[in-house]
């Protein structure tokens, strides 16, 4: 493809903002579409075209990239676009959905007659809006060259895992690992602070050490502060966390600290704190 692709990005929340305006920044030529309208217009000064409807925004595009919250949301949207796709479009999925999830949308691309390439992203909203997202690619070699211009836009690095679906399982992997760093910082802190001790000593105590991470810090020091404006919303922390805790039970796999992670955000989801950072998970401990 000697011209720059035209994109057609569906789902312009706290990660699909970011990454459009990155998408928009390379040159791409770039229709927006979201559920809520009014999040895609906050766009429209990027030289984004806002699409009023799915149909409207695919219709000529090359690649189709969704972002949203989840499988239903996904297979909604999509076949919105039933019927307005171009013969040699591909769509682009980078929502986390899961294993189930990702066959039920291969399914859908095949019944489109769409091809699909399988990229989740690792990363929160300030990645998403400086184009620093690492991409977990998987899907036909041979349309790796079609989908890197949107790819290296939006991602300081794409890593290709596989066929279409490994994508979303090597992301499960590394979503199991944050939310185990994340329930781990509140658990600690919550342990000192029980235990009469100022909770910021455990900060202090591992900072810099074997033990300390850049993460261990960011989320633990929002957790004492109070800061829960959403990186990544709790509501899609326990929806990934079902997900992962899902695909463990199908693979024979016993991920105790899991199912115990998972009961924790849904906890916190059930007292209100679903729109929150999953930081906030912190509040009910």
């Amino acid at each position: 493809m000697t011209r720059q692709p035209t994109v057609a990005l569906l789902g312009t929340g706290t990660m699909g903002a970011g990454m459009a305006r990155n998408i928009a920044a390379a040159g791409l030529p770039l229709r927006v579409w979201n559920r809520s309208r009014d999040k895609a217009e906050a766009l429209a000064g990027t030289g984004t075209h806002v699409a009023g409807n799915v149909a409207e925004a695919v219709t000529g595009a090359d690649l189709v990239v969704t972002m949203l919250f989840d499988a239903d949301s996904v297979a909604a949207t999509m076949e919105q676009a039933r019927g307005a796709l171009g013969p040699d479009a591909v769509w682009v999925q980078q929502t986390t959905v899961g294993v189930a999830g990702h066959d039920r949308l291969a399914a859908l691309a095949g019944d489109l007659g769409v091809a699909l390439v399988d990229a989740p992203v690792l990363g929160t909203r300030k990645p998403a809006e400086d184009g620093a997202l690492v991409v977990l690619a998987s899907g036909p070699e041979e349309l790796r060259p079609r989908v890197e211009p949107v790819l290296d836009a939006i991602g300081s690095r794409t890593l290709w895992v596989g066929p279409a679906g490994a994508g979303s399982r090597l992301k499960l992997a590394a979503n199991a690992w944050v939310l185990t760093v994340v329930e781990g910082i509140a658990e600690s802190l919550t342990l000192a602070r029980a235990l009469g001790l100022d909770p910021a000593l455990f900060l202090e105590a591992v900072s810099g050490g074997a033990m300390d991470a850049p993460y261990v810090q960011l989320k633990g020091s929002a957790m004492l502060d109070g800061d829960f404006a959403p990186a990544f919303g709790l509501d899609g922390a326990a929806k990934d966390a079902g997900l992962v805790v899902d695909a463990a039970r199908g693979a024979g796999v016993d991920l105790a600290v899991l199912e115990a992670v998972r009961g924790h955000l849904d906890r916190a989801l059930e007292a209100g704190h679903g729109d929150k950072d999953m930081a906030a998970t912190f509040l009910e401990h």
